[in-house]
């Protein structure tokens, strides 16, 4: 384990956040919906889809051992990680299963994944939806 590493069990805070022995971590490269965030369905119902998309990755880990790489820190003071699971990242199942979505400002890797979910339709992409960063403009 290198000194820009941090591993162990994790707590899931919210969709994208997670916590290691006191360490608040936001995974790398994606936005997921926040908490409170709700989204339509395919139906126009209104659905809890950040606290799903909390427990999806909390279901995801289970008690798994997280192994995070820090790539910085960000407004917050949280570490920026590319954190993974089994060695598999966890932004990039997240994106994949319909759970986040890239984040805008950093590098696309994620960009075919969330195609791929979106013409599945799967989690957020089932119906409609607020980008959680413009979610967050409007309610926080």
């Amino acid at each position: 384990m290198s000194a820009n590493s941090i591993s162990g069990r994790a707590s899931v805070i919210d969709g994208d956040t997670i916590e290691i022995r006191g360490e608040r971590i936001r995974l790398a490269s994606v936005d997921a919906p926040e908490s409170r965030q709700t989204c339509l369905d395919a139906k126009g119902r209104a659905w809890r889809c950040g606290q799903q998309a909390a427990l999806a990755l909390s279901d995801k880990i289970g008690r798994s051992p997280i192994v995070c790489l820090s790539e910085g820190r960000d407004q917050y003071d949280r570490i920026l990680g590319e954190c993974s699971v089994s060695n598999v990242s966890l932004s990039a199942w997240l994106v994949k299963n319909g759970w986040a979505v890239p984040y805008s400002d950093r590098v696309s890797r994620h960009y075919p994944a969330a195609r791929r979910a979106k013409g599945a339709r799967r989690g957020i992409w089932a119906g409609i939806f607020q980008r959680p960063s413009g979610w967050r403009k409007q309610y926080q």
